[in-house]
């Protein structure tokens, strides 16, 4: 399981594919090194909502 969602995370940090906040909330709580890719991610793409605020994913649209 952890492999798909590496391969899902690279494919979102190459093309820019929201993988949506629940995708990256499980990643997040998976996975600690999954936490700095995905801290990657979010700052590349701020229009998708999501923010690290003292190491807790939120999702400003909810």
């Amino acid at each position: 399981m952890r492999l798909l969602r590496i391969q899902k995370l690279k494919v979102a940090v190459n093309l820019g594919q929201n993988l949506g906040f629940n995708f990256l909330h499980e990643c997040w709580n998976d996975n600690p090194v999954l936490v700095i890719v995905i801290k990657k991610l979010i700052a590349k793409y701020p229009q998708w909502g999501i923010a690290c605020v003292d190491g807790v994913l939120f999702d400003w649209n909810e």
